[in-house]
């Protein structure tokens, strides 16, 4: 067996200790990564040979979530780990976007990075981990990689920040910024936030920045002293001759395609007819030419003309400057029978979002190494083929539609009512009608608008904005709301969405090696200054939420019971919570903590099912009043329901202000007879006066009346208990 070689090294005020040489000693690289008593394993491999005709650097990363790592047996029929969950691919995708970048340009070998779960204590966050170990393993292998990099958690906590705070101190933190840096700059930003400001968001940044750089540290130590050769990549063949004479023969009119068709179907079919006439023309001079590296150099010709024009002459494909946004419009109630509807549109991207309301034992069940077990708020994000014109089969949710529902999700999370205020099951979903860049941003505006139509008491409305940046190493230019194009040629990918007061989401990803915290305020406060703009078209349709729930979603009540009386709505086998579901048309949900939630479409239906419930655990109070049935008559009184389940003596010298020879004489069974409680024993027992009521006496002297007589005639009972003497039973129904 080989030797383990440990480096430690510290982020923030926690040990981190990075093993190698022990396990996987097959891989490129492999690395375990440890902080407290959670545990990850990273390996990353390199293939010898890339694959014919790849255009394209192909790099895979996942990230495999163990049950066993927590001491769990996965849930599910085969009781194995299946299909990675959205827990695991959200941290795949925070891996693979700051290590992307980082590889050489053109390379073509095929890279693969798996993570492992192999401990989790529920205290530690193994996202973070996940991309520190990743790091490593890249960092000590034969793979080409220009790390390494490192990832910090940053929290904002009773005023502080903190450095990869533990998963309950993040409970208090009002910041959850994830970031990747290199030693010198910032190449990877996640963040959700309640409302913070930009001033903190650039301090956090910094912070975070500062407190990587020990771990940083280690790996190029790790690399200078085990660090293995590194191999040399297999890089994507150019004919510069090919390209040059491409270049000769095209001249200047790409150039004058982007000066002149800034409307995306026009530039693209000018395009078109150029690109044909091209290739064409190199077919017809030599038969055998790579008409691929010809398309592929008019590609690269274009990337440049449009590039050149943004940074020497201030103007965008689009004839736009750095900071202006496309036209925007909202509205709102676009779809009959849901529960709320927003559909928002910036340029030529359209989103339509649909916000659905439901009971709590709806949330979705996570099965998960993370000590959360239910989702209360959901919001998915679907992208068809038609919103760009194209076809493709239709698979379900791929990775970047997972990831930007996610997005849209953190960003609305921070405004939305507390469950204790608000006790619905939400579910959004934003369906992409159109796009053309910044579809996720697009989505949060639309969704913010639906909650706000479905009448959810959010507290402020949401924006969004996709930023841009083009750099040639010495000039750069920062973009206000970056088209599809911009996007594809651009070097950064910047989204930010919040409300008036301050951020509450945050995601950068970048195709350079990194970014300066000075670009990053620039970036900050354009995104600012531009979902003002955003905010204020979107309250042209509506401002606020609606005062009252939609007419289409579901009315619940709460009713509190005591927790020991959950039994009574329940009833046996369920038999109770079934008729009340079937009598009122509603939905019941029951909480351990006694809360009664109901919910239906009849508002009027749905008050009177939790007026049912509220009798059914209705406790008997002396002095109260009750209008009550006759449900059985002894030769010493009768016996009273003055609530369901519930009933009491009314003993013969109470049933009336005159002597009463029967009781047959003055009641009969069925009878809806008004008395007063003046007992309620420890054990239960009821005693009742209907005498009481027709003299009009308080308690004290009802009781008064009643004294000599107490303890006689059998006792009086709650029916809830069965008594052999009595003959009393439950009659909970």
């Amino acid at each position: 067996m080989s030797k383990e070689t440990i480096f430690t090294t510290q982020i923030g005020d926690h040990d981190i200790e990075i093993a190698t040489g022990r396990l996987a000693q097959m891989a490129g690289g492999s690395v375990t990564l440890r902080e407290r008593n959670s545990m990850v394993m990273a390996t990353a491999t390199m293939s010898k040979n890339a694959r014919e005709g790849l255009d394209f650097f192909p790099l895979s990363v996942d990230f495999e979530e163990k049950m066993y790592a927590a001491g769990r047996i996965p849930g599910g029929f085969f009781r194995r780990e299946g299909r990675a969950s959205t827990d695991a691919i959200l941290t795949a995708r925070l891996t693979d976007r700051p290590l992307r970048p980082l590889f050489p340009n053109g390379m073509r070998n095929e890279v693969q990075v798996i993570i492992y779960a192999l401990a989790s204590d529920t205290i530690s966050h193994l996202d973070i981990m996940a991309v520190n170990a990743s790091s490593a393993a890249l960092t000590i292998s034969n793979i080409p990689w220009n790390g390494p990099i490192g990832a910090v958690r940053v929290g904002y906590i009773d005023g502080k920040l903190v450095a990869n705070p533990s998963i309950p101190e993040m409970e208090a933190s009002t910041l959850d910024l994830r970031m990747a840096c290199t030693k010198d700059a910032i190449t990877m930003v996640e963040a959700g936030a309640a409302e913070v400001n930009e001033a903190l968001m650039v301090e956090a940044l910094s912070f975070g920045h500062e407190a990587i750089q020990p771990f940083i540290a280690a790996l190029a130590m790790m690399r200078e002293q085990i660090g293995k050769e590194k191999s040399a990549p297999i890089m994507q063949a150019k004919d510069e001759e090919l390209a040059t004479a491409v270049a000769n023969r095209i001249g200047d009119r790409i150039k004058n395609i982007v000066a002149t068709e800034e409307s995306r179907a026009g530039r693209n079919a000018a395009m078109d007819i150029l690109r044909e006439e091209i290739v064409e023309s190199f077919v017809a001079d030599d038969a055998a030419v790579n008409t691929k590296e010809v398309r592929g150099a008019i590609s690269s010709i274009l990337k440049k003309a449009i590039r050149d024009r943004i940074l020497y002459e201030g103007i965008r494909p689009d004839g736009r400057d750095y900071t202006t946004i496309r036209d925007l419009s909202s509205d709102i109630n676009i779809t009959p029978q849901t529960h709320g509807s927003g559909l928002f549109q910036r340029g030529e991207t359209q989103v339509l979002s649909l916000a659905t309301l439901g009971m709590p034992r709806e949330a979705q069940k996570i099965d998960g190494l993370y000590p959360v077990t239910s989702r209360r708020y959901m919001h998915h994000y679907n992208f068809p083929p038609f919103s760009t014109g194209e076809t493709w089969f239709l698979r379900g949710p791929k990775r970047r539609e997972i990831g930007h529902g996610a997005l849209a999700e953190t960003a609305l999370r921070y405004v939305l009512p507390s469950e204790e205020e608000f006790p619905y099951t939400i579910r959004v979903v934003s369906e992409v009608l159109a796009s053309n860049g910044s579809t996720s941003q697009a989505s949060i505006c639309a969704s913010s608008l639906a909650l706000m139509d479905c009448g959810v008491p959010i507290k402020a409305p949401i924006g969004g904005i996709a930023m841009g940046l083009i750099s040639d190493g010495e000039k750069f230019a920062v973009l206000t709301d970056i088209q599809g194009l911009e996007d594809h040629l651009g070097d950064m990918d910047f989204k930010v969405a919040g409300s008036r007061d301050g951020i509450t989401a945050l995601q950068m990803d970048i195709k350079i090696d990194g970014l300066s915290k000075e670009l990053m305020a620039q970036a900050l406060e354009q995104a600012r200054v531009a979902r003002m703009e955003i905010l204020d078209v979107m309250a042209t349709a509506i401002a606020a939420p609606r005062p009252e729930l939609s007419n289409n979603a579901p009315r619940m009540m709460a009713v509190r019971i005591n927790p020991e009386k959950i039994g009574a709505v329940i009833g046996k086998g369920g038999s109770m919570i079934r008729s009340l579901e079937e009598t009122f048309g509603v939905s019941i949900d029951i909480q351990e903590d006694g809360t009664v939630l109901v919910a239906g479409d009849d508002g009027a239906k749905t008050a009177a099912a939790a007026t049912q419930i509220e009798n059914l655990v209705k406790e008997a109070e002396a002095g109260q009043t009750y209008t009550g049935k006759v449900v059985r008559i002894t030769d010493f009184g009768a016996f009273i329901e003055i609530i369901p389940g519930t009933d009491g003596l009314v003993h013969i010298s109470q049933l009336s202000n005159e002597r009463v020879r029967s009781v047959a004489d003055e009641v009969q069974l069925g009878d809806q007879v008004m008395v007063m409680v003046t007992d309620v024993t420890p054990d239960g027992k009821v005693r009742l006066s209907r005498k009481a009521i027709i003299m009009g006496w308080t308690l004290e002297e009802a009781q008064a009346d009643d004294q000599p007589k107490r303890g006689g005639g059998g006792g009086n009972r709650n029916r809830r208990g069965n008594d052999r003497n009595s003959g009393n039973r439950n009659r909970r129904r």
